[in-house]
């Protein structure tokens, strides 16, 4: 019975992660997200004040003292970075990672932008440009879609989302950033509390030294890294229907050894590669793109939930059914 109940509680906070609870976990500490769009509607609003009364040390006189206050300062609103044609890629992914630090961690325990991971590539990008245009606080999900915006117009970086799972103390966290590979070394773009769980400069020679870095950061708070999960290139097509591949390998890092580990990351950079010279899906006509709409101000838009796709132990690999093209959120191609 243990077995069987640490299974389904395993399931569940992998359903959880794909597709989203009005209230997540992470670590134990609860948060909610956003689903109202821009401008927070009221009940959202007052909901995330409540929660910061509940959670913060002080919240409830905190929250009286920011609500009650007349003179509270101006916050800069930073500007989107722009480049010289001699800027390096290093510097550009530097200064990619200076902005999105500059919008600041959400510590409010309440998700801004409510990102849907089954949604196409062009959905999620119109979040990406109302994240510039609101300026607001992010968590680690939405700076890996900013990320990916911001670097669509760099043919040479490929971007890849790569999450992590970690346990201490008795409770999972969850943590995902966006990897980059350009000149032949990884790195990483992302946000997180802690410094060394985000930017990684473009310096690492395999994705086994990348992840390794990650390890030993981990480390560094005794947590002991469980899982990690490994997507596909993103497409560099701002309006491509074609969704994100989140999980392309799924490796267990605590029970695979360092060599396995090595070869599994090996075999998965090999798979990354074999991508870039297969064609993506077609992008909408200019007038269908223009009668789509954003994501958030569409309340007609239809919402499809994915079946699972059964769990495969590290080694094996993942295989995918095929989907038609008329099955994402609405998104039709006509020829």
């Amino acid at each position: 019975m243990l077995r069987a109940t640490v299974g389904s509680v395993e399931e569940r906070d992998e359903e959880q992660e794909d597709e989203g609870e009005e209230e997540l976990r992470d670590g134990g500490v609860p948060f909610y997200v956003n689903r109202g769009g821009l401008p927070v509607d009221e009940e959202t609003w007052e909901r995330m004040w409540r929660h910061v009364a509940r959670i913060h040390p002080t919240g409830e006189a905190l929250g009286k003292e920011i609500r009650g206050a007349t003179d509270l300062p101006k916050i800069p609103v930073p500007s989107v970075p722009t480049y010289q044609p001699t800027t390096t890629i290093p510097q550009r992914l530097e200064a990619i990672q200076k902005y999105i630090r500059e919008l600041q961690y959400n510590h409010t325990g309440t998700q801004f932008f409510e990102i849907k991971k089954s949604r196409p590539l062009t959905a999620l990008m119109d979040i990406a440009k109302e994240m510039t245009r609101e300026a607001l606080p992010i968590k680690c999900l939405e700076a890996v879609i900013l990320g990916i915006y911001l670097t669509n117009n760099m043919p040479g970086v490929e971007r890849f989302p790569l999450s992590f799972k970690s346990h201490f103390s008795g409770n999972h966290f969850h943590h995902i950033v966006l990897g980059v590979h350009s000149g032949g070394r990884f790195g990483a773009l992302g946000m997180s509390r802690r410094e060394d769980l985000m930017f990684k400069p473009l310096e690492f020679r395999t994705l086994m030294d990348l992840v390794q870095e990650f390890e030993g950061a981990y480390r560094g708070y005794w947590h002991t890294l469980r899982k990690v999960k490994i997507g596909q290139y993103v497409s560099h097509d701002p309006h491509s229907v074609e969704q994100i591949e989140w999980k392309h390998s799924i490796l267990d890092v605590d029970k695979l050894t360092k060599e396995e580990l090595r070869k599994e990351l090996e075999r998965h950079t090999r798979d990354m590669r074999l991508k870039i010279g297969k064609p993506a899906p077609p992008s909408p006509t200019k007038d269908r793109r223009n009668s789509m709409g954003s994501p958030l101000r569409g309340p007609g838009s239809p919402i499809r939930r994915i079946s699972r796709v059964e769990r495969r132990p590290s080694g094996e690999k993942k295989v995918l059914e095929q989907k038609s093209s008329t099955d994402m959120n609405g998104y039709q191609i006509r020829v």
